[in-house]
């Protein structure tokens, strides 16, 4: 996840590239765009939940604007720090834990998104925005931008995990589920057995997008899955060694019919973490430690 800052080099999927216009590529090249539509034929049928999908955390956070207001994801007393302009630009280096945009994710092989929304305070419309400390991209533009990458790559399959939701009523969940419709369409994925989600099934139906909804509004749409179906354990930790011994535990403990597991390969900075790195940030004070061991992909397994 935090790794993908490599992923402008060859990552160990293969080489990063796009289709060529006639829709073919070299026997030399496995193309980490359309990795899913270049697997085996015995793996067409496999439910997905047995499949591992690599995701991203924090998806959105290649770009945070450290000119807005602070989030209502932070507390009061980082709002008044705020108020002076070098605290956001440190807040800026530990908000930001990819250095990809949602395109570039893609072309990378990222298939699971984990996505924290919020209205912007003083906001007349019902805009929803992107959020981890303070706002991002809005959300309609990131919609549009995974659209088009699966308009042009028919064989792909997203799940958009829409799980933290910060100043939203009823009418903004309504405007951002309208988005969600506008921007998808037919892509969407109805609800349905877990174990019957396979990539045969999904390509029969020209379905690519899977949304779990973590919030009661789920239950008025047929395409938002329950944040149930998802769930994602949390380390918790800055130790290398307590997250690989999480992961194997949390995996090997997970229900083995009826959802998808997510395994976050994260490293989580505490008050005291941040004190001591402050100007240097999340990227040299803990992604760094995660270059001595292999990076896990979320498993969407039961499970970017």
């Amino acid at each position: 996840m935090l790794a993908l800052r490599k992923a402008r080099r060859k990552l160990r999927m293969g080489t990063i590239c796009s289709p060529n216009p006639s829709g073919t590529k070299t026997s030399s090249e496995v193309c980490n765009a359309d990795w899913m539509a270049s697997l085996p034929p015995h793996l067409h049928n496999l439910p997905l939940s047995n499949l591992a999908i690599p995701g991203s955390h924090d998806s959105f956070s290649y770009w945070v604007d450290e000119k807005s207001p602070v989030g209502p994801d932070q507390t009061q007393a980082i709002k008044r720090l705020a108020r002076i302009s070098l605290v956001k630009k440190l807040m800026k280096k530990w908000s930001v834990t990819q250095n990809l945009t949602f395109r570039e994710q893609l072309e990378a092989g990222i298939r699971y998104f984990d996505l924290r929304v919020s209205s912007k305070p003083g906001d007349a419309d019902q805009e929803i925005y992107f959020i981890h400390g303070l706002f991002g991209i809005k959300v309609w533009d990131g919609l549009m931008e995974i659209d088009s990458f699966l308009t042009q790559h028919p064989r792909e399959i997203v799940f958009l995990d829409f799980n933290h939701f910060y100043a939203m009523d009823e009418a903004h969940h309504k405007c951002l589920i309208l988005r969600i419709q506008q921007a998808f369409g037919s892509k969407l994925c109805p609800t349905c057995s877990v174990e019957s989600m396979t990539l045969k099934n999904l390509w029969e139906k020209k379905c690519q997008v899977l949304i779990f909804y973590h919030c009661p509004f789920y239950k008025q749409y047929p395409f938002l899955w329950p944040g149930k179906k998802i769930p994602a354990p949390w380390a918790n930790t800055t130790s290398v060694h307590k997250l690989i011994l999480f992961l194997e535990t949390t995996l090997s403990e997970r229900a083995p019919r009826g959802s998808f597991h997510v395994s976050q390969a994260i490293l989580t900075p505490r008050v005291k973490t941040i004190a001591r790195g402050l100007v240097g940030g999340l990227k040299n004070t803990l992604v760094h430690r995660l270059t001595s061991i292999p990076v896990s992909p979320l498993r969407l397994s039961r499970r970017s």
